[in-house]
């Protein structure tokens, strides 16, 4: 039996994907599809469109949260950095897979206070708190100090426009076999440029649901 399988992790899992499937966004709905379009992929207007849609939930799906928990177990991993906690589905999959291994620490950034705050309810519920540091505002600026000397693993699940902005402040840090997660990456292909780029030392490969998957080769 693991964390993630059994109460009070699983129920709650459930449940919440039950409300993220019911969740609107007016914000979003106001904006017309060439106007989405050009927010979602600015890096100037982020913060502005994620306070539009802050009221969708942007989880990960069940199958990516699996994969999430997987990675995390295989590779013993310790010290994870998440970028984009929304209401902190993705978090309790990560956070679950550390308690599996035995302890850790999880560091996640959001910008929006409300949603911290229901992650933070989430967390507490499921009984792994303990193990999720949460930085609320621009991870261009939470991310910036106070991490740990080795990451373990990367999850790039937030503005998608900064995911290489992102990967370069993460990049000194990242232990040789680091792996690193990015979701809907096809929305940054500069990201995908560089992971994939021979010499910049990764091995990468698109994965299901529009997930790139890499590891730190050297």
């Amino acid at each position: 039996m693991t964390t993630l399988t059994t109460s009070p992790l699983a129920p709650l899992l459930e449940h919440l994907f039950e409300q993220a499937d019911k969740a609107t966004s007016p914000g979003l709905a106001a904006l017309s599809r060439e106007e989405r379009d050009r927010l979602f992929h600015s890096k100037t207007e982020y913060r502005n469109f994620y306070g539009l849609i802050k009221d969708l939930w942007l989880p990960v799906s069940r199958r990516t949260g699996e994969l999430l928990y997987m990675l995390a177990r295989a590779s013993g991993a310790r010290e994870i950095v998440e970028f984009g906690t929304s209401f902190g589905i993705s978090t309790l999959y990560l956070a679950a897979a550390l308690r599996d291994n035995g302890g850790g620490r999880l560091i996640t950034t959001e910008f929006e206070p409300d949603k911290i705050s229901r992650a933070r309810q989430n967390l507490a519920a499921a009984g792994l708190a303990d193990l999720v540091e949460f930085r609320q505002g621009d991870a261009l600026e939470t991310l910036v100090a106070d991490l740990p000397g080795s990451i373990d693993l990367v999850l790039m699940d937030g503005a998608k426009s900064l995911y290489l902005e992102i990967l370069y402040i993460l990049e000194g840090r990242l232990r040789q076999g680091a792996i690193v997660i990015a979701d809907d990456a096809d929305a940054c292909p500069e990201y995908l440029g560089h992971v994939r780029a021979p010499g910049r030392g990764y091995m990468s490969t698109p994965f299901s649901e529009d997930i790139e998957l890499s590891m730190r080769a050297c």
